[in-house]
């Protein structure tokens, strides 16, 4: 039986696509003929990446009415045109270049390319993808400045316990933070030219004081002035970079200030902090209706289990492919911490650990995550509540938890009777 089809074939009317590289980019853009009904004119040129000739661009958008603006995510070099074009009023259209690729076979040039992505926008063959406004970008800016401080921190350090290793001073064994309060001093009076183990052991604070047998024995080893000379520009790299990632936190601060409302909402989800709160406002924004559902959110974050299906027949799931790293790395540090807690999502981790395995469970807690945050941020007046880590036991069926059970026991060779108790 044949059925209505809910395909939307109109076309729009004033499009053009930009075929972007480093220095030039090519532009085509298609508008219907005034004389012509029916007939489409397009028209192709060259521009230069530079301010003068983006503004000659927009110009010759605007002569030609174009409404819609639409060009493939070439690396960084979308994002000037992106914004100025932005700023000119265009609605403009970021694309994944999986989505526009050429049919087998047809040569490819960049006028070839452009004209290609000005015809499938026209005719809606394709999606958007997600660019957030201004404030939100400036503030992404800053939260992925500081994962990246805190790696290169991260690598610093480990070549500093690698150094030491190389020194024979085996003094991660024995301290658990090599940078703490007691493992600097030891390594700045290390750097300063003192060798002896008892003087260094006796540097340690509190509760490591019951260790300074230990640490005699770690700190004896073969430590140069070579070794010195090394560590002192590790340490004072490790400095500098706490000291940005100071101020950078601070600079997030305060751009964060404006969606201070939703980063507190987010604080009541387990596993969430203060960084982690930015980060997911720098990700996803804060305004929720460009996902209509926390499905479609999921789906976009890659945090949706994949479906991969032929003749009838499931072949396991498929995976869930490669979303934003910045965002997947939070929401998996998220779900490590809450499977720590006494709460719905902790349970939900430990459930699903136990039968899929841990990587499993960390992308279905993520998920529940995003779907937390997605109500959270649609509905200001929303709030957290946990549903409690005896969530799935009070829903389980009482004689099905008992069989269970008991199967268990006879499977270990007691014999098992149940008395009610009074």
């Amino acid at each position: 039986m044949l059925e209505e089809s809910r395909d939307d074939e109109q076309l729009i009317t004033h499009v053009a696509g930009l075929d972007i590289g480093k220095e030039s980019l090519m532009c085509c853009a298609r508008v219907p003929d005034e004389n012509k009904p029916g007939r489409r004119l397009q028209e192709v040129q060259t521009y230069s990446t530079m301010t003068r000739s983006l503004i000659d661009l927009a110009d010759r958008l605007t002569t030609l009415r174009v409404t819609r603006v639409v060009m493939e995510a070439t690396s960084d070099y979308w994002k000037p045109v992106f914004y100025l074009l932005e700023a000119h009023g265009f609605d403009v259209w970021l694309v994944n270049a999986r989505d526009v690729k050429h049919l087998p076979g047809r040569p490819k040039t960049d006028k070839l390319d452009a004209v290609w992505l000005c015809k499938v926008a026209e005719r809606q063959m394709i999606r958007p993808s997600f660019v957030p406004p201004a404030p939100i970008r400036i503030l992404r800016d800053l939260t992925r400045y500081r994962v990246d401080l805190v790696v290169q921190s991260g690598a610093e350090r480990s070549r500093a316990e690698k150094l030491l290793e190389d020194a024979q001073i085996k003094l991660s064994v024995v301290v658990s933070d090599l940078f703490g309060v007691s493992g600097r001093a030891m390594m700045t009076a290390l750097i300063a030219g003192e060798r002896d183990p008892q003087t260094l052991a006796d540097m340690a604070r509190t509760r490591l004081r019951g260790k300074i047998p230990a640490l005699r024995e770690a700190l004896t080893g073969r430590f140069s002035d070579h070794h010195a000379f090394l560590l002192g520009k590790m340490i004072a790299r490790v400095d500098a970079i706490e000291a940005d990632v100071r101020e950078v936190e601070a600079r997030i601060e305060a751009h964060l200030a404006p969606f201070a409302a939703a980063a507190v909402r987010l604080l009541e989800i387990p596993g969430i902090g203060p960084a982690a709160a930015a980060t997911i406002i720098a990700e996803i924004g804060v305004d929720m209706t460009r996902f209509p559902t926390p499905a479609h959110l999921a789906g976009w974050a890659k945090f949706a289990p994949g479906v991969k299906e032929s003749a009838g027949r499931r072949k396991g799931r498929g995976s869930t492919g490669y979303g934003d790293r910045y965002l997947a790395r939070t929401l998996g540090q998220i779900a490590v911490s809450a499977a720590r807690t006494r709460t719905f999502l902790g349970e939900r981790y430990r459930r699903i650990a136990r039968r899929r395995g841990t990587k499993r469970a960390i992308v279905a807690v993520g998920r529940s995550v995003l779907t937390i945050i997605w109500h959270l941020l649609s509905d200001p007046d929303s709030r957290y509540h946990d549903l409690g880590a005896d969530f799935y036991l009070s829903r389980t069926d009482t004689e099905r938890r008992k069989r269970n059970h008991i199967h268990q026991l006879e499977a270990l060779g007691y014999r098992v009777t149940l008395d009610l108790a009074a």
